[in-house]
């Protein structure tokens, strides 16, 4: 089974730019997490710690504001030229 398809994240390796998979990581804060990698590099093998935070959110969900009923219109009332006799293309159905 692939790293990616286990969940863990991949992150170069700081001394020989290989590809290092999380060992094991834990959250400090509700935004920080600390994690630890290893270097899948069999000559390197370097494990070290990283700091991951939340910098910025670009984008969050907007908030529904509550509605008053009586604020709003009355519903139109709408046909579906259901009582049209005659219909403009006879072809149609």
């Amino acid at each position: 089974m692939h790293a990616a398809e286990r969940g863990q994240i991949m992150m170069r390796c700081p001394l020989c730019t290989h590809a290092s998979y999380t060992r094991t990581s834990r959250y400090i804060t509700e935004r920080t997490k600390e994690a630890y990698y290893q270097c899948q590099s069999l000559t390197c093998s370097c494990t070290f710690k990283t700091v991951e935070s939340v910098d910025k959110i670009l984008c969050q969900p907007i908030q529904a504001q509550p509605v008053d009923e009586n604020a709003l219109p009355p519903p139109e009332k709408r046909t579906l030229n259901r009582y049209r006799r005659y219909n403009s293309n006879p072809t149609l159905h």
